[in-house]
C-alpha cells in the first residue's frame, strides 16, 4: 500500500480517537473502498488497547453477509496481530432443538447483522438484554455501539442507546444529514483517489449503451489481466420493479451476442443465479463469494439492489446504470462498487502503466443529483504568497483539571438521591455528558458502590461541570495553529461568484466558485472588493507581490479551522472566512442572515446559538489575538458585530471597509 494511503487513514482515525475521548456520538464519512473496515477495526484496537474495559458493538446491513464478512477481517486481523486487542465475536440466532439462545461473555468486539434483532426475532426473546446487562451493570464494561452503514436506520437498537450505549459512533459513505449524521471526521472522495486508495472515474455518454459497455470490457479485458492479473468485471443495475424482466431481456441479448463472455443475474438475495458459467444454480451467497475473486471467470453481473449492500469486488471496474434511482445516496453506493483498488495492498510496486490501469473506473448512467457537482480546489502555493496561520482554540475537560477534586465535591453537604433505581441511575449517566461519564468511570472503577455514590450525586456533578466548561475564561485554552488545507472542495449550487485573486484556485483552472447561501455569496464579493480596493491603494497590481488581504473560503470537509464553544454539549464553530492584512494580523468571519428566514432566526434556539457563538468569539480573540466578525445581512445591509481583544462593537459595512483599509 502507498505510504499516503496509510498516512490518510492513520489520520483519519487518529483524529476519531482523539474525538471520541471526549464525544459521546461521532460521524465518520469516507467513501466505499477507502478501507471503513480496516479503520474502524484500527479505531477499536486503539481504544482497547488504552481502556481495555470496553466492549464494542458493531452493527451492520442485512441479515448476515456483511456482518460475518466484518467478522472475517476483524478476526484474521487480530490473529494475525495486526490488531491484536481485539477479540471479536459473531452474534447469531443459529439454535438446535430447545437450546437456550445464548451471547457469550468475554469477547470486546459483537458483530450484529442488524434485522437480526427485532420484533418476533430470538435476540428480542430476551438474550440481548440479558448480555447488556450484564456487560453494563454487573461487569462494568462500557459499551460502544458502531453503526456500519449508518445511513441506514437501525431503531430497534436505537431504543436501547439511552440506557446501555455509553458512546455511539457511525460509519458511512453515505451518512444521513437529516438525521443528524453530519461528518465530524471525512476522508474525502478526493483526498481517497490521490492516496490511490479508489479510482478515478470517467463518465460515459448518455448516448453510449450496454453494448457499448460490453464493447469497452472487451477492450480492456487482456491488458487488465496482463497488467494486473485481474479478471475485470461489469456491473450493470437494472430496476427493482416493474421494467426489470424487460431491461433484462435486452441485456441478455446484448450478452448473447458475446459468446465468450461469462455472466452471471443476481435478481433475489436467497434464491437460485442464473448464469452462463458451468457452475450455474448455486445459492446467492455462494455465488457472490465466487464472483468476488480477482480471477473469477464471471465478466459480467447484473442485479438488482443486492449489490449495494456492503459487496466488496474490487475487480469490478465498470458499471452500466439501467435503472433511474433518483437517489443520490443510492448512486454514491453502487458507484462505490466499482472505485475499489484490486491491487491496494501492492500497489507501490506496479508499473506506471498499471497504476493508471487500475485506478481507473467507468461509469455510465449516473447523474448527479439536480447535475450538480462537486469541485476540487487546491491552494494557489505556486503564484501567491500563501501564509495564513490561524489560532484555534478548544475547551478542556473537567477531567483536565489537575485541581478538580471529585472526592471533595461528592462529600460535601448537599441533595442526593437515595431512592432512584440502578437501572434508572444508569440511563441518567448516560444522558450525561461524555466528560461527566469519564469522571464516573475513573472515580468508579469496578466498585459498585462507588459508582451509585456517584450517580446518587450525579446532579451535583453535572452542575460542576457546566459551571467550568461554561465559563470560557477557565476552560478555553488555545488549541493548534493551523492553515487551510492544501485541497478541499465544495459541491455546485449555482450561488455563482466569480474570483480569480484568493488562496484557491479551481482544479479545472476555472475562477467561478459557489458558495452555500446567498448571505455567503454576496460577503464574498465585500471581501473581492475590499482587497482590490486595498491593492489599488498600495499600488499592488500582480497578485504574486500581493502581501495585503490574502482571503479564502473556509472549505469545511477537511478544514482544521475551527473552535470549540459549549450549548448543551461541545461543538466545534467553522468560520466561512478568512482574512489576512497586510500587518500580519488574521480576521474570521462567520455570516449570518435574516433575509428569507426571519422566522427562523427569531427562534430561541437560533438566539441562544448566535449568542453563544458571541461569547465564544469574545474570548478567542482575547485569546488568540484574531478578530472575529458576525456580518448579518438583513436586506441589501450588513451590520457587523466585531469582536477584538475581548470587547464588542458594532459596525456598518462602511465602517468595517474603512477600517479594513487602514490596517
Amino acid at each position: 500500500m502507498l505510504q499516503e494511503a496509510i498516512d490518510l487513514q492513520q489520520r483519519a482515525v487518529g483524529e476519531l480517537v482523539e474525538q471520541l475521548n471526549r464525544r459521546n456520538e461521532l460521524t465518520f464519512r469516507a467513501p466505499t473502498g477507502s478501507g471503513k473496515t480496516r479503520m474502524m477495526a484500527d479505531m477499536m484496537n486503539r481504544v482497547l488497547a488504552g481502556h481495555p474495559e470496553v466492549v464494542f458493538l458493531v452493527s451492520t446491513l442485512s441479515k448476515g453477509d456483511l456482518a460475518r464478512q466484518n467478522y472475517n477481517s476483524f478476526e484474521q486481523w487480530a490473529r494475525e496481530g495486526t490488531f491484536p486487542h481485539l477479540r471479536p465475536h459473531l452474534i447469531s440466532t443459529d439454535i438446535s432443538g430447545e437450546e437456550r439462545l445464548h451471547i457469550p461473555e468475554g469477547c470486546n468486539v459483537y458483530v450484529l447483522a442488524r434485522d437480526l434483532y427485532k420484533k418476533g426475532g430470538r435476540l428480542m426473546q430476551g438474550a440481548m438484554q440479558e448480555w447488556l446487562m450484564n456487560t453494563v451493570l454487573i461487569d462494568s464494561h462500557p459499551i460502544y455501539l458502531v453503526k456500519d452503514e449508518c445511513h441506514q436506520a437501525t431503531n430497534n437498537l436505537d431504543t436501547l442507546a439511552t440506557g446501555f450505549f455509553r458512546k455511539t459512533l457511525n460509519f458511512s459513505a453515505t451518512p444521513n444529514l437529516k438525521r443528524g449524521q453530519t461528518p465530524d471526521v471525512e476522508i474525502t472522495d478526493e483526498e481517497a483517489e490521490q492516496a490511490c486508495l479508489i479510482k478515478h472515474v470517467e463518465m460515459g455518454s448518455e448516448e453510449e449503451t450496454v453494448e457499448d459497455a460490453v464493447t469497452r470490457l472487451e477492450e480492456i479485458k487482456e491488458q487488465y489481466r496482463n497488467l494486473l492479473g485481474v479478471n475485470p468485471c461489469l456491473i450493470i443495475q437494472i430496476s427493482n420493479k416493474e421494467k426489470a424482466e424487460e431491461e433484462w431481456a435486452k441485456i441478455r441479448a446484448v450478452l448473447g451476442a458475446h459468446q465468450e463472455l461469462k455472466w452471471m443475474s443476481i435478481m433475489d438475495k436467497e434464491k437460485m443465479c442464473q448464469s452462463n458459467d458451468k457452475v450455474a444454480m448455486l445459492p446467492v451467497r455462494r455465488w457472490k463469494d465466487y464472483a468476488r475473486e480477482n480471477n473469477s471467470t464471471i465478466d459480467v453481473i447484473v442485479f438488482k439492489m443486492v449489490i449495494s449492500e456492503g459487496w466488496d469486488i474490487p475487480r469490478a471496474c465498470m458499471l452500466y446504470q439501467v435503472r433511474d434511482t433518483q437517489s443520490r445516496q443510492l448512486d454514491e453506493q453502487v458507484v462505490g462498487r466499482v472505485r475499489r483498488n484490486p491491487r491496494l495492498a501492492d500497489f507501490e510496486r506496479l508499473p506506471e502503466a498499471a497504476r493508471r490501469l487500475a485506478m481507473t473506473a467507468w461509469v455510465w448512467g449516473v447523474v448527479p443529483e439536480g447535475k450538480r457537482r462537486s469541485h476540487k480546489v487546491k491552494l494557489q502555493l505556486d503564484e501567491l504568497p500563501y501564509d495564513v496561520r490561524v489560532k484555534t482554540t478548544r475547551l478542556r475537560q473537567l477531567t483536565e483539571r489537575k485541581d478538580f477534586d471529585v472526592e471533595a465535591l461528592l462529600a460535601a453537604k448537599g441533595n442526593w438521591d437515595a431512592a432512584t433505581g440502578i437501572f434508572e441511575l444508569h440511563r441518567r449517566l448516560q444522558q450525561s455528558e461524555a466528560d461527566v461519564q469519564e469522571l464516573c468511570y475513573r472515580y468508579a472503577g469496578n466498585d459498585v458502590q462507588r459508582w451509585l455514590h456517584f450517580c446518587r450525586n450525579l446532579e451535583k456533578v453535572r452542575k460542576a461541570y457546566n459551571e467550568y466548561v461554561c465559563d470560557y475564561g477557565q476552560s478555553m485554552e488555545a488549541g493548534r495553529e493551523v492553515s487551510f488545507p492544501m485541497t478541499s472542495y465544495y459541491t455546485d449550487n449555482k450561488n455563482y461568484v466569480r474570483i480569480g485573486e484568493w488562496v484557491w484556485r479551481r482544479s479545472d483552472a476555472e475562477d467561478k466558485f459557489s458558495f452555500d447561501s446567498e448571505a455567503e455569496q454576496d460577503w464574498a464579493m465585500k471581501l473581492q472588493q475590499l482587497a482590490a480596493k486595498a491593492a489599488a491603494l498600495s499600488g499592488v497590481e500582480n497578485l504574486s507581490d500581493r502581501r495585503l488581504q490574502l482571503w479564502g473560503k473556509n472549505f469545511i470537509p477537511n478544514s482544521d479551522i475551527r473552535f470549540e464553544y459549549y450549548l448543551d454539549g461541545v461543538h466545534s464553530s467553522y468560520p466561512d472566512f478568512v482574512m489576512k492584512d497586510r500587518k500580519g494580523k488574521i480576521h474570521i468571519f462567520e455570516v449570518k442572515s435574516v433575509n428569507g428566514g426571519a422566522g427562523n432566526f427569531d427562534s430561541e434556539k437560533y438566539k441562544n446559538k448566535v449568542g453563544e457563538l458571541e461569547e465564544c468569539y469574545r474570548h478567542c480573540s482575547r485569546l488568540t489575538g484574531q478578530v472575529f466578525y458576525l456580518p448579518v445581512q438583513k436586506g441589501d445591509t450588513w451590520q457587523i458585530k466585531r469582536l477584538a481583544d475581548g470587547e464588542e462593537d458594532t459596525l456598518s459595512y462602511e465602517q468595517f471597509e474603512k477600517a479594513m483599509l487602514s490596517q
